[in-house]
């Protein structure tokens, strides 16, 4: 049952009948005090004309007896007034209801010896009339006087005014109804309502939803703790999704970890075995070259034998430096001077190619705990690689510090990297590069070192059209102590 109909069932139906009932004792208790006035007046007046009409009929004086009749209508609405003899018969009167008793119930009167009142109906008319019989001194009856007294006033209204007052109850009780109704519906159903409609969204997946709160004050008590509630469910929500991404991103770097440890023992293998045969091919190409037989051409082609040769030695030195477990030395830096020196070393680069260097750094410049060495490699990198890239006229580097973490971004406005490759430049070997122009290996250095340091590193698409990579490392060190 809906808590409106539950209200109206238990509290206001009984209230109702109540009033009712209570209002319908009143009335009955009026109109019986109404009447009982009524017939004391008359019986009163019927006293009072007894002993004078007793002494004017035992005389037979009817001057007397005309006189003392005439007497009663001096009292208030007294309408008629008779004299009977004990046999029934008419001696004297005036007035009307003369008919209202039969002659036996005269009689029956005097038998009784005492008053006797009743209402009677009379064409079309209510009478209170009372009858007394007429005794003489000596205590002898010789008659019965009728006293009549016609109902007027509000003694003819009292059952119109008990349906008037009915109505008026049964019209206000509708009133009062519809206005407990309008303000139950106002003020309780459709705060209750609203409140309901948001957990509703809210369950059916819209985590905004957030009540509104205005009404009384206990509902925008209520909506406040709602919406306080939900606040704090959409907080634990991000607090978990923010665990979750973090989970997610710890195992691909344990994954990356694992590969590049599995790849750094495949290359201590691989180094150990053609370490030897490397030297000794670049040995003796040098040899050869020194010779004087030789013509250029063929000096030409051993120098290229030997580069070629430099080119393995140095992939197989990044592949066991890749996989090799590292003890990063860290000590306090400050920024400027990591990025201002990775700047320096790639200055020769960018000159020729006509790429202008933004920095845009924090001020006062933070200071991080971290290897500066490694920091500065992962720096000149990245900007080589960005100077590198195809129409490339603009490099940004940007940082900004977040609470206890710095973001570091390196931008170009060159062609960038398919979001389909995003996942894979990070991985050994992966290159954009022509074959022979990059061995895949530096992005990946890149990440081992930020890993080191307990940051982490990701590419996205820059605002200037190329490619970006953002850098997230901790000012502190986290590492448990």
């Amino acid at each position: 049952m809906r808590l409106r109909n539950l209200i109206i069932v238990t509290v206001i139906v009984p209230l109702f009948v109540i009033l009712v009932v209570f209002s319908l004792v009143a009335i009955k208790s009026m109109e019986d005090n109404v009447r009982s006035k009524l017939q004391n007046e008359v019986d009163m007046v019927t006293h009072a004309l007894g002993t004078t009409l007793g002494y004017a009929v035992a005389r037979e004086n009817d001057t007397s007896l005309e006189e003392a009749l005439e007497a009663a209508f001096s009292f208030h609405r007294i309408y008629g007034a008779y004299v009977f003899d004990p046999n029934g018969r008419e001696i004297y009167g005036l007035g009307l209801g003369r008919e209202l008793f039969s002659r036996e119930e005269i009689q029956q009167v005097i038998e009784d010896d005492e008053l006797y009142g009743n209402y009677r109906q009379f064409e079309g008319w209510t009478y209170y009339s009372a009858l007394k019989p007429l005794r003489t001194p000596d205590g002898e009856v010789h008659g019965v006087l009728q006293v009549n007294r016609l109902n007027t006033g509000i003694e003819n209204y009292t059952g119109f005014l008990s349906i008037v007052a009915v109505l008026v109850f049964v019209v206000g009780a509708a009133g009062i109804v519809l206005s407990i109704w309008w303000g139950f519906r106002h003020y309780i159903e459709r705060p209750l309502n609203r409140l309901v409609t948001v957990m509703l969204r809210v369950e059916d997946g819209d985590r905004q939803q957030r009540a509104s709160i205005e009404g009384p004050e206990e509902y925008r008590r209520l909506a406040a703790g709602l919406n306080g509630m939900l606040d704090a469910m959409a907080e634990k929500d991000h607090d978990i999704e923010d665990r979750q991404r973090r989970e997610i991103e710890l195992e691909k770097r344990l994954r990356k970890s694992k590969k590049l440890a599995e790849l750094g023992v495949l290359a201590a293998g691989v180094a150990h075995e053609i370490g030897a045969p490397l030297t000794v091919i670049n040995g003796q190409a040098q040899r050869l070259a020194r010779r004087d037989v030789i013509g250029d051409n063929e000096r030409a082609r051993l120098s290229r034998i030997r580069g070629e040769v430099e080119r393995i030695v140095e992939i197989v030195r990044q592949l066991m430096e890749l996989g090799r477990q590292h003890n990063v030395e860290k000590d306090e830096q400050p920024l400027d001077e990591l990025v201002y020196s990775a700047c320096a070393l790639v200055e020769e680069e960018l000159e020729p190619r006509g790429v202008r260097l933004e920095i845009t750094l924090p001020s006062p410049t933070p200071t991080l705990l971290a290897n500066g060495q490694q920091i500065v490699q992962v720096l000149t990198n990245l900007l080589r690689n960005a100077a590198q890239a195809n129409g490339v006229s603009r490099i940004r580097v940007c940082a900004e510090q977040q609470r206890q973490e710095l973001h570091l971004w390196v931008e170009d406005d060159g062609p960038g990297i398919p979001t389909s490759q995003h996942q894979q430049v990070f991985d050994p070997f992966f290159t954009t590069k022509p074959v022979g122009q990059g061995s895949g290996l530096g992005l990946s250095m890149v990440h081992r070192i930020i890993n080191d340091h307990g940051g982490t590193i990701g590419v996205f698409h820059s605002p200037l059209g190329g490619a970006g990579f953002e850098i997230t490392l901790p000012l502190y060190d986290t590492r448990p102590t």
